[in-house]
């Protein structure tokens, strides 16, 4: 079961049945796409219609927001990122599948996740940890569709509104060469979307490629997730920003406006 929530696709299921939703993609012959929306995620989409597109492109889209579930009255549940994450390395263990971690542009904190998450899961095949490309995002106000935005007037492939160094190629060269089952994709909530959506026909061997967002950041140790209490009433965003307040800005889009849009913005577009 799914629903639409300002335009974008977010599957209600629970953490076991994503868990078997996931299970099914590895055992199958195509490579599938996991996303996890969050409000900021919807925010931005609503002004990036590319964005848009590649989120509705998702195999699985996991709701890793209580704005999502709360407006949704509490229909759609919530199955965090870093959770979920944990959870398709434990199967992975069970089931011998590798792991290939990308992201977070620090080779510290991905030897460190790499690490920690090996000594949660001591049998994981963890084949390759890469802090990625340096990427950046251009502004893209194109209404064109998903299919345009991603072909140059000349027939060539291009990154759409991304941004990245030349040693894109390395990583997907080391990727291919290293055949993982699974890859975890941290560049930042859009970039690495996007960057799966352009590249995993790329990787033959990648069975599931997920946007992981900050997980390495928590595995590593170099942040702190709230307190259980604080995530259970949904006020992660209130604790992040204590101990991250240049992230106000951020924050201020995961609610106030989030909100905005939900019950002002999009209830004013129907009419």
């Amino acid at each position: 079961m799914s629903r639409h929530i300002l335009g974008v696709r977010i599957d209600s299921l629970s953490p076991s049945e994503a868990l078997i939703k996931a299970s099914s993609f590895l055992s199958g012959t195509r490579s599938s796409k996991i996303f996890t929306p969050n409000p900021e995620m919807l925010v931005k989409a609503a002004t990036d219609p590319y964005f848009k597109n590649v989120l509705n492109s998702g195999d699985l889209n996991i709701c890793d927001g209580f704005g999502i579930s709360l407006v949704s009255g509490f229909r759609i549940k919530r199955v965090t990122g870093v959770d979920f994450m944990r959870d398709i390395s434990r199967l992975a263990e069970e089931k011998n599948y590798s792991v290939y971690l990308l992201g977070s542009g620090s080779q510290t904190v991905m030897q460190k996740a790499a690490a920690n998450l090996q000594h949660q899961f001591p049998r994981l095949q963890i084949i390759g940890a890469d802090p990625g490309p340096r990427i950046t995002e251009a502004t893209c106000h194109s209404e064109r569709s998903e299919e345009s935005l991603s072909q140059s007037s000349n027939g060539q492939r291009f990154f759409a509104s991304l941004k990245m160094t030349n040693d894109n190629d390395e990583v997907i060269r080391d990727i291919q060469s290293k055949q993982p089952a699974i890859l975890f994709v941290a560049f930042g909530m859009g970039k690495q979307e996007k960057w799966i959506h352009e590249n995993l026909s790329k990787l033959p061997s990648v069975k599931v490629a997920m946007g992981v967002g900050g997980s390495f950041d928590y595995l590593s140790g170099r942040l702190r997730r709230s307190p259980r209490l604080m995530q259970v009433l949904g006020l992660e965003w209130l604790y992040r920003l204590f101990v991250q307040p240049q992230r106000i800005g951020r924050i201020f889009n995961a609610t106030f406006k989030f909100l905005y849009y939900y019950y002002v913005r999009s209830k004013r577009e129907k009419h």
